[in-house]
């Protein structure tokens, strides 16, 4: 007599809820969901680890032919391939920068901002960037590019007890929000570090902001104060190590700090031993059309330094161990690969980070994409297929449920 088989279908809830438990990656957990009506009652947020150590995806630029009014956008996983499609209509034509899974979004006409979960759709409404301090002298002549940067210290998703950093108004300058605020709060600068150099970072480090800039200062920023809060060098890496360094990174990794410095990243002139971008320069009448021609950019190698806060010193690194790094103009974060098939040891995953190109180019940017060997400094595609934008390119964003 044949042996009947189990049916999935009708398993018990507990037995149900304890095999939610044991998923750890948002796509399974999605695919759980989607079996049958039991199997979804069991998919609650309770009955998922949220607070797993998770890679990021790259969230693909917003295709222009989506006339259907979906407004969807398409993630892609690193380690097994797979593409997730989202109906997401409140980041329509909307720049989106990441941190801790949620989505920083800058409106492309009016320049509002929100935090905007892209998995629940539940969306904070932010204070315009027109209150930050001194808008008008630094404001940029594209709405979505005045703030380049965003950090938050904790996800609202659990608390709503969190700051959001950013960096704004041409990279010089930072300010942060906490909710209940109306208006952007300046940080001021330590005269020991104004200026601040171009290619600024900032990371949420320990009960601290920490930042970089692109002469290797590293500073530590008070915001206890719900004013203007100020700001104080603690580390710096040599700047003979930093002179050709064109964008800075900083971030956590097992316990410590990693400065990640990256080249390539503006435009230069076009030589014969590099690869050639094939972009469409969008030319001004006073501009010469051959030197158009002759430009290009992409990201050339990367150097990592680790920061001992101790001593004020960095020092170079050519060895993560088990350990891989994202950055792009998101959140820099770091996650331990043998943890995730797929994703490289000893690696540097990037998205495109050249604001200018983004609105040089008739198709925007997009195409400043890889993952670099520390190693042997070579690099690889870790994403085959074309996605360009001209307001939102490629970025890394963290699967989370609300």
């Amino acid at each position: 007599m044949a042996r009947r088989m189990p049916d999935w279908l009708e398993l018990q809830d507990d037995l149900l809820a304890f095999i939610a438990r044991r998923l750890n990656l948002i796509e399974d957990y999605s695919s759980f969901r989607k079996v049958c009506k039991s199997w979804h009652s069991a998919a609650t947020k309770n009955n998922f680890s949220s607070d797993l150590p998770r890679v990021p995806w790259l969230m693909l630029a917003e295709e222009e032919d989506n006339t259907d009014g979906s407004s969807c956008r398409k993630f892609f996983s690193l380690y097994n391939g797979m593409i997730l499609k989202k109906k997401m209509p409140k980041a329509s034509r909307q720049k989106c920068m990441e941190s801790m899974g949620w989505l920083i979004t800058i409106g492309e006409d009016e320049g509002e901002v929100s935090l905007l979960h892209p998995f629940s759709g539940v969306r904070i409404e932010l204070p315009h960037q027109n209150t930050t301090e001194d808008y008008r002298r630094r404001q940029t002549g594209n709405l979505c590019t005045f703030f380049n940067r965003a950090v938050l210290s904790a996800s609202p998703s659990h608390t709503s007890d969190y700051i959001l950093m950013v960096i704004d108004g041409g990279k010089g300058y930072i300010s942060f929000w906490k909710p209940g605020d109306l208006r952007w709060n300046r940080i001021i600068l330590d005269q020991s570090i104004h200026p601040v150099a171009s290619g600024l970072d900032v990371v949420y480090f320990n009960g601290y902001f920490y930042g970089v800039d692109g002469l290797g200062r590293i500073i530590v920023c008070d915001v206890s104060g719900s004013q203007s809060s100020r700001s104080h060098m603690v580390a710096k890496i040599p700047f003979d190590l930093l002179e050709v360094a064109e964008q800075s990174y900083i971030l956590e990794s097992l316990g410590s700090l990693f400065v990640v410095l990256r080249n390539g990243v503006h435009l230069r002139y076009f030589r014969d031993d590099c690869d050639r971008i094939p972009l469409t320069f969008i030319r001004f009448e006073d501009e010469d059309e051959d030197e158009e021609e002759d430009l290009t950019y992409g990201t050339t190698d990367f150097r990592v330094f680790q920061v001992d806060l101790a001593s004020g010193k960095g020092t170079e690194t050519r060895e993560l161990g088990d350990t891989a790094f994202f950055v792009g103009y998101n959140a820099s974060l770091s996650v331990q690969a043998s943890k995730f098939p797929g994703i490289k040891p000893n690696h540097i995953y990037f998205t495109d980070h050249y604001f200018g190109s983004y609105l040089a180019y008739e198709e925007g940017g997009g195409f400043d994409m890889g993952v670099f060997n520390l190693a042997d400094g070579s690099i690889q595609p870790h994403y085959n297929g074309i996605s360009l934008s001209r307001i939102s390119p490629p970025t890394w964003a963290t699967p989370t449920l609300y």
